[in-house]
């Protein structure tokens, strides 16, 4: 089948190439004798740089003192984000935000998306803080002069900043840790005639077989935790000058499916489903600026990704035998322009393009192609105290497949956003108003006896209040926001058992309302070589079904895996290269079955501590680590019968050059 770009796209392609093109052109006819070249100068502010978003960030030694490896670790400690970890050191992990979901929360690695097209969500333990100048969230637009479509199109997104090297550096780290846990790593980074990059590699294995006890009010089954082990490999690497950045990064793994914790069967009824996963992908983007007042950006990207799911074992006894393959490639192209009249005012538009392939080895199920097409048109203004931001964002997206049921509607949609802050004595107020769309899945919508060709996108509307205040001094700073807000998300996409017990179904079905409060404060105080940190974070929300009022038992209550009041504190202490830290998280109870009401995952408090030291000699530096995970040693879940790790701990032992 063939397929036409309407004629939005083709405008906004001859737009940009054209604006490229002439200033391209204009550039070129000036003599290359006339220009002086000049140093490169870098320049900073101890001003805060205001936002129309409410975003948050954790970057620097404050990122570098937690208690965390994986990105999934550093985003907990955020105001009103949850994290989904489906048990075992191996187990995938998942962000939702403000009870969006995780298919409405965008991740990118230096201003380019993280893509599945697959099941649309991100695992977040597969990426590593180890090579992280910065990890932030925006709950709206980041709204920079100049960025891609994607960038207007989630609900709420992370951005992962890489760090662009200073100097010549190489650095091994090893680590042991508890249930039999082996990790090293290796850093280099480069900085040679304005050309920056690092490589970047990590090798761990883990038996995770950490003692567990589960305990209700009907069961008490103690054990060792099972088939959760996992060994992975990590490559990456990047490549900077001036405007342009590329990244490339390889993942392979293979880890055990522990399965849910049964009562009495837990030592005879094992899961031993086995996962492989090998993730690839390269991109890089180009951004030039033409006569002080036109901005151009080009992103690209290929991606790669292999999924092995197989329980197909004499010893599984209580799951279905499959041996399933799934293979999923995707090529992106963004092309962006700005054009700033007069530095307080900008007009934008972006063009973002991708196409996805899916092929799986399931019965009854064809190869899937999807092609995303993503136009906005954006507008900014910054005058004196005032800022107001508003945008158009338009998505197509088309599937095609051989099967004989066909493939699904197109589907074609314009939603707006709207941002406006007002600044008066160092405090800022702010309002932003967003709608979006979240398009079916891949799986949601062809998947072998489950997928539903005929699923609505989920409609989301959210409304933010927001009240910010920056006060610095010599020796200490402080932050403080606070934001009120309320999503409604419509034709909310769920699966239900339909068809009998064993047969679910992908459908549209129900209306959530939720209503929340959001607040951070950060602190830094440094006398002399002292260095003092704190940063805590509230969140309370409900966020309800009101979907049916004649359902008098489930019309607004709750939805599953939402907490009504969570709550994180960080504090870090340090004197010269010796660095203390210890983080507090408290989760308050969520329900997690629509059936039963009353069945709720019990509050829980975790606490971590971290104890570190640098030696320097002359060039080279001895780092030692120590620490703690779960002082408690409360083994809280956050998905019902998969108890997570209690108390655990790990050293480390760090060289570098």
């Amino acid at each position: 089948m063939n397929y036409k770009l309407n004629h939005y796209y083709l405008q906004a392609i001859l737009v940009t190439v054209l604006a490229f093109a002439v200033t391209a052109s204009a550039s070129a006819q000036n003599p290359t004798d006339s220009i002086k070249e000049l140093h490169e100068v870098t320049v900073t502010s101890k001003q805060p740089v205001r936002t129309i978003a409410t975003s948050q960030t954790l970057g620097g030694a404050d990122l570098q003192a937690l208690s965390t490896t994986s990105v999934a670790d550093a985003l907990k400690y955020f105001s009103g984000v949850q994290i989904k970890d489906y048990g075992g050191l191996g187990g995938l992990k998942t962000i939702n935000v403000r009870s969006l979901g995780a298919q409405h929360v965008g991740v990118y690695v230096d201003g380019i998306r993280i893509t599945n097209a697959q099941n649309g969500t991100v695992d977040l333990g597969k990426f590593s803080l180890s090579s992280m100048e910065s990890v932030s969230l925006y709950n709206a637009n980041k709204l920079d002069y100049c960025q891609s479509a994607s960038e207007y199109a989630s609900g709420a997104t992370v951005y992962l900043q890489t760090r662009r090297p200073t100097h010549d550096s190489l650095s091994v780290q090893l680590r042991n840790a508890s249930f039999h846990t082996w990790m090293a790593k290796l850093n280099g980074q480069f900085n040679w005639k304005g050309w920056q990059g690092f490589v970047d590699g990590e090798y761990c294995t883990s038996r995770g077989d950490y003692p567990f006890r589960y305990q209700s009010q009907y069961e008490n089954t103690t054990g060792r935790r099972t088939n959760s082990d996992i060994r992975y490999g990590r490559v990456e690497a990047a490549l900077f000058k001036g405007g342009f950045s590329s990244h490339i990064y390889y993942y392979d793994s293979e880890r055990g499916c522990p399965g849910g914790i049964v009562r009495r069967l837990s030592g005879k009824y094992e899961n031993v489903g086995r996962e492989w996963d090998r993730d690839f992908f390269v991109q890089a983007s180009y951004q030039d600026r033409f006569f002080n007042k036109i901005l151009f950006k080009a992103n690209t990207k290929y991606t790669n990704e292999y999924l092995r799911y197989c329980t197909k074992y004499p010893e599984n006894q209580n799951t279905a035998r499959v041996d399933n393959h799934y293979r999923q490639q995707d090529a992106y192209t963004a092309l962006c322009a700005a054009y700033q009249p007069w530095s307080w005012l900008s007009f934008s538009t972006s063009y973002d393009i991708r196409y996805s392939i899916l092929k799986a080895d399931l019965k009854r199920f064809d190869d899937v192609k999807r092609v995303d097409q993503k136009l906005v048109f954006a507008a900014q203004m910054n005058w004196h105290d005032i800022q107001v931001a508003a945008s158009a964002l338009h998505q197509r997206y088309s599937d095609w497949t051989f099967a004989n049921a066909g493939a699904a509607e197109p589907l074609d949609k314009w939603t707006p956003a709207v941002s406006l802050a007002y600044t008066f004595y160092g405090v800022t107020l702010r309002w932003w108003y967003k709608e979006i769309f979240r398009a079916p899945t891949l799986n949601d919508l062809y998947y072998t006896q489950v997928g539903n060709r005929n699923l609505k996108p989920e409609d989301t509307k959210q409304l933010n209040l927001g009240v910010e205040y920056h006060l610095s001094r010599k020796q200490w700073s402080m932050d403080v926001q606070a934001d009120i807000y309320q999503n409604k998300i419509e034709n909310r996409i769920v699966c239900l058992p339909l068809k009998g017990t064993y047969t679910w179904s992908m459908m549209n079905y129900g209306y959530t309302f939720c209503r929340g409060l959001n607040a951070t404060l950060k602190g830094h105080y440094h006398p002399g070589q002292w260095n003092f940190s704190l940063l805590t974070s509230f969140t309370w929300q409900r966020d309800v079904d009101r979907t049916d009022p004649e359902d008098k038992d489930m019309y607004d209550k709750p939805i599953c895996y939402s907490p009504c009041f969570s709550s994180g504190v960080t504090a870090i202490a340090g004197w010269r290269t010796l660095l203390f830290s210890t983080s507090y998280l408290y989760v308050g109870e969520r329900m997690w079955s629509k059936a039963d009401p009353e069945d709720v995952l019990e509050p829980y408090h975790n606490i971590d501590m971290k104890l570190s030291y640098t030696h320097n000699i002359k060039k080279i530096s001895l780092g030692l680590c120590f620490e703690v995970c779960d002082v408690l040693d409360e083994q809280y879940e956050h998905i019902p019968r998969y108890p997570m790790p209690g108390r655990n701990y790990k050293l480390t032992l760090s060289f570098g050059i």
